[in-house]
């Protein structure tokens, strides 16, 4: 698992947090496990985030065009469209692009498209790890 001091960013855009009432930003949460989609959610939400959530990519897709999105939070494996494919769509879109992706898997990290993502995280990952991450990523 990576530590809080090995997170390191590959791309240097930083995007502004949303207009929530949290007022820390809204987070696309992609998972298709139950407990650990709602595990997550509780995480984000008691930092402050707005959580938006999809059981799968191809929701997580649809919920991307039609949400204010400031983070993509995804699974690498998933039905219908796996996060892979989620990450290439996002950053084939001239609407998207510009939005940061963070990558859950209990794949090796090799197999994380670097260009494609913005951080690779290694499950189970941290609260603290992942909060850490998106404070990162989230910088004025």
């Amino acid at each position: 698992m990576i530590s809080p001091k090995e997170i390191k960013l590959t791309r240097n855009q930083a995007v502004p947090p949303a207009k929530t009432s949290g007022g820390a930003g809204c987070v696309l949460l992609a998972e298709d496990d139950p407990a650990l989609k709602r595990y997550l959610e509780v995480t984000l939400q008691r930092a402050g985030y707005n959580v938006v959530s999809a059981s799968d990519g191809l929701e997580a897709m649809k919920l991307l065009l039609s949400h204010p999105i400031n983070i993509v939070i995804t699974d690498a494996v998933m039905p219908n469209l796996n996060g892979y494919e989620l990450c290439r769509f996002v950053r084939s879109s001239q609407q998207l692009s510009h939005l940061p992706i963070v990558l859950l898997s209990a794949l090796d990290a090799k197999n994380a498209d670097a260009e494609k993502v913005d951080v690779f995280l290694t499950k189970p990952v941290s609260p603290e790890v992942l909060l850490e991450c998106l404070a990162k990523l989230l910088v004025t």
